[in-house]
């Protein structure tokens, strides 16, 4: 029953009301008592008509947007009543903007570990949490935890498929692991001390390591990226950090290039742009990077026409025409997503981008963080899809990932090896592609059922710059 019919009911039984009440009160001689107090609004209201203005602006499939649910829902349900899907699969609302703006820069509260999991047999429930990587000052470093360790226990709970999401979820407040650690002159895993690990405000560096190897007569620039971020508050350290690696890479004339994406979940447009004016060759300001699409309703203004068109960055430290085979190898996996995806995308114009790993996770939209500022009772942060994104070809059709040229699973290891060690599996497939020297490694069968990288906010995230709302409403 919809509410003016509600109303309208209301409007007819009211009268009837007041009289036999009004007479029940004439019969004991006493007025009727009056209720001067207004109804209360929902709070929701004004938050709610906010996310409606919003979506009707910048919302990508505005024609295809759905009818919303009462103005006086919850928030969350409300901008998921709007969304197109299950085209639109990764327009969300957060309740805290702030915290958002963090984790989108890399700062978050945790412990410093990130994790893949998988389960122990076929024939149990049992699953093992495989420390991927440790950050730098992190509790997790200070207390010894290592890439390949592996973690059976959290909270004294053994991780199994029904379980390991809520322990996964246990992690963002103090804990403690029972872990176990490979032994390489046993040739087995052996349990560790158990470790408690406290969660502190973290702020993660993307520019994870990067070294040179020198193997016969090639030199191999090799970068690990983990996501997309020029800095923190306004700042491009990250950026700047990034240019620096480079411009170490070319003093030191290396002749090949592996940049490691495998965790890298995506991040800000702004970065990719700068990463691949870091690689192309024979760029310059004039040459385009990449074409972004948006709503009819944003496309009509000169603003918006000036953001559809990206270009490459004149970059001194770019390696382009120092690349053999005018070749890059980039080591993905299916937790290589958006930003990366761009990265990937905007270089195959230019140059051979030629893959190692496992197929990508498929994000060709792009979003940006949407705040208000005029309602200090409003915290939410959305991040609607309001673009999608094509290389300077026209190309965007990846929206089932990025297939490798050599297909490989990290796990298949049998203990995952520090990053930059040459015999770490993907790095040494990628090696091999460009010295053409093999390694025979003895690998396992193992069933990836997750990771802690995909609970990221900015997993699967290609944040653009912010748009021109107010000038737009000026016109």
């Amino acid at each position: 029953m919809s509410d003016l019919i509600r109303k309208f009911e209301k409007i007819l039984i009211l009268p009837i009301f007041v009289l036999v009440f009004s007479a029940c009160q004439d019969a004991e001689d006493q007025p009727a008592p009056v209720d001067n107090d207004p109804p209360t609004a929902s709070p929701n209201v004004p938050i709610n008509t906010w996310i409606q203005n919003v979506m009707d602006e910048i919302y990508y499939w505005l024609e295809e947007m759905r009818q919303p649910i009462a103005t006086n829902s919850d928030p969350e349900d409300y901008f998921e009543s709007l969304l197109n899907r299950p085209t639109d699969r990764f327009s969300d609302i957060f309740p805290n903007a702030n915290d958002l703006r963090n984790s989108l820069q890399g700062v978050n509260r945790e412990a410093g570990y990130e994790i893949i999991l998988a389960r122990e047999s076929e024939e149990n429930e049992n699953v093992l949490a495989f420390v991927a990587y440790t950050k730098k000052g992190s509790p997790a470093e200070s207390a010894g935890l290592k890439r390949g360790d592996v973690i059976t226990q959290i909270n004294d709970q053994a991780l199994t498929l029904s379980n390991f999401q809520n322990l996964l979820r246990q992690r963002s407040q103090n804990h403690s692991v029972n872990f176990f650690r490979f032994n390489p002159s046993t040739g087995n895993y052996q349990p560790q001390p158990q470790i408690t690990l406290e969660t502190v405000v973290l702020a993660e560096n993307p520019n994870f390591m990067d070294t040179v190897f020198t193997i016969n007569d090639k030199k191999i620039g090799y970068a690990v990226y983990h996501f997309f971020a020029p800095g923190v508050d306004g700042d491009n350290r990250y950026d700047n950090q990034m240019d620096e690696i480079f411009g170490r890479f070319k003093a030191e004339g290396i002749n090949h290039l592996i940049l490691d994406l495998r965790y890298n979940g995506g991040g800000a447009l702004s970065s990719s742009v700068n990463l691949a004016s870091l690689i192309a060759p024979n760029v310059t300001s004039e040459d385009l990077f990449s074409r972004t699409r948006y709503n009819s309703f944003l496309s009509r203004f000169s603003e918006i026409q000036a953001l559809e068109n990206r270009f490459f960055v004149d970059k001194a430290e770019n390696l382009g025409n120092i690349l053999e085979g005018n070749r890059i190898h980039i080591i993905t996996s299916g937790r290589t997503a958006s930003a990366s995806e761009i990265i990937i995308n905007g270089l195959k114009p230019f140059m051979n981008v030629f893959l190692i790993g496992g197929t990508t996770f498929g994000k060709n939209v792009g979003s940006i963080l949407i705040d208000e500022e005029d309602n200090p009772n409003n915290n939410y942060g959305l991040l609607p899809i309001v673009s999608m994104i094509f290389n300077s070809n026209g190309n965007s059709d990846f929206i089932n990932g990025f297939t490798p040229n050599v297909e490989a699973n990290e796990l298949s290891q049998p203990v995952l090896l520090p990053f930059g060690n040459r015999d770490e599996y993907l790095l040494s497939l990628a090696i091999q592609q460009i010295t053409g020297t093999s390694a025979r490694l003895n690998l396992v069968e193992r069933i990836d059922v997750g990771s802690s990288l995909e609970g990221k906010i900015r997993f699967g995230k290609i944040i653009e710059d912010k748009l021109p709302l107010k000038e737009l409403k000026e016109h």
